[in-house]
């Protein structure tokens, strides 16, 4: 059921830096390890809906209509815009002393969540993917579809988790001085700036 080419595939998609990892890594440095554990929980979470929205036929209905694709895009583009500015504001995103108000985990997993809900790639992406590895005569194919899913949410979370506690592996280490915390900051904030740049102009 589960093929070493899927497992290879869903790896490659995985690994490959994007809005979800980038949060991740930005959590686990200025959070720590086990923030950055429920980043990756939000995460994996917000792939759900995608999931649900191929199962139920609404991603063949999102295809179709321009109208919808594009409300849920730049639904996303507002979000990530939200999300770099509110980064290179917070001067005190990267500091290391543990004394400041940190996100709670419920914030921390909520904002991870819409990240993910608010990409309308990641549904047409599983339009486009997970059919390829189901099998058309198996008996039961809807299962398969929901093991295949299964799958590549466990992965995701177990390579965003790998991400985090290398960020925070390095954290102490890479923003020991308020230079190289402004850079971070500015960094992060230029990258998700980016990502809602990329995420409009890309089409269905």
């Amino acid at each position: 059921m589960i093929s070493p080419e899927f497992l290879l595939t869903s790896l490659v998609v995985v690994l490959v830096p994007g809005t979800g990892v980038v949060y991740t890594v930005s959590t686990g440095l200025a959070q720590g390890r086990r923030a950055a554990l429920f980043a990756a929980l939000g995460c994996t979470l917000g792939i759900v809906p995608h999931l649900a929205a191929t199962v139920l036929g609404l991603a063949a209905l999102m295809h179709a209509s321009a109208l919808a694709f594009q409300a849920l895009k730049f639904a996303g583009v507002l979000y990530l815009l939200y999300i770099a500015w509110a980064t290179w504001r917070d001067s005190s995103a990267f500091a290391v002393d543990g004394s400041l108000a940190r996100t709670p985990p419920s914030g921390l997993v909520l904002k991870a969540f819409l990240l993910n809900i608010l990409n309308p790639k990641l549904t047409i992406f599983f339009l486009a993917f997970l059919p390829q590895f189901v099998d058309a005569q198996a008996a039961r194919p809807m299962l398969q579809l929901l093991a295949l899913a299964g799958v590549f949410m466990v992965m995701t979370f177990a390579v965003f988790a790998v991400y985090g506690a290398l960020a925070h592996a390095f954290r102490a280490r890479v923003i020991g001085s308020a230079r190289v915390q402004a850079w971070l900051r500015r960094g992060f904030a230029a990258t998700f700036a980016g990502l809602g740049l990329r995420l409009a102009t890309t089409e269905r």
